[in-house]
């Protein structure tokens, strides 16, 4: 299951039996899923250009899961005693896809503080305690892509011939760097580290560094049982993805 993921360099870990409920409950969903991955292309001048809001890569995989069935959803839990609401909770996912077997839960953390994580496998935890949903699914990115980065990015800048701040802002209309962020590119091309590689080396350890969502983050928490005994499918997303 999932081997055409696996084939591209995904990363797939299966947890608490959720491999039998797809393949018995979900095998089209299955399906979507890899067809939604499969089509996904980020290219790498998206990894360093800068916007208000949720990256163009996730916004594109989000469309593609929304036209296949998978919508946004706000689960909502009441307890009343005598007819009077004691307790009120909600719980809002990134998107379900109903079919006749349950529901399928999956939240995507592109590039967020790793915390957000917890959250997710938490929701997931009391939503399928209450037989909500039948499986919880992540995406994040993957190993093989938080490992290049670094090195896709110095890449992209070379391609590009960018030699300084100025002309990184302005190609990649990038919102305004700050002075920590400039001097701190700036102290390492004082001692003769090429521009593209002092830049790709604060970028990401500040954009996307240890503390963000990623693979090995997601999986040291199901590792801790942070989600059990929730059915869950971990998905990273690798560096073939990455279009340079």
């Amino acid at each position: 299951m999932f081997d055409k993921l696996r084939d591209r360099g995904f990363d797939i870990a299966i947890r608490n039996h959720a491999g039998a409920i797809f393949s018995v409950d979900f095998p089209d969903q299955v399906h979507e899923l890899e067809e939604a991955l499969l089509e996904l292309s980020i290219p790498v001048e998206e990894l360093i250009g800068s916007g208000g809001g949720e990256a163009q890569s996730t916004q594109r995989l989000r469309k593609h899961l929304y036209e296949a069935g998978w919508p946004k959803h706000n689960f909502r839990f009441t307890l009343s005693v005598d007819g009077d609401e004691t307790v009120s909770q909600s719980h809002e996912i990134d998107h379900v896809r109903q079919a006749g077997a349950g529901r399928i839960a999956l939240e995507i953390e592109w590039n967020n503080k790793d915390p957000f994580f917890d959250r997710d496998l938490e929701n997931f935890q009391r939503l399928h305690a209450q037989s909500a949903i039948s499986i919880g699914v992540i995406i994040t990115r993957g190993s093989s892509l938080q490992a290049g980065m670094t090195d896709m990015v110095e890449r992209c800048l070379k391609k590009h011939g960018v030699l300084d701040e100025d002309q990184m802002v302005k190609l990649f209309k990038m919102k305004e760097r700050t002075a920590r962020q400039r001097e701190a590119v700036q102290y390492f091309v004082e001692r003769q580290t090429p521009y593209p590689q002092a830049f790709a080396r604060q970028f990401v350890q500040d954009k996307f560094g240890q503390a963000t969502t990623h693979w090995s983050k997601l999986v040291e928490r199901v590792n801790r049982g942070v989600g059990n005994p929730c059915p869950l499918l971990l998905i990273g997303l690798p560096s073939s993805a990455i279009l340079e």
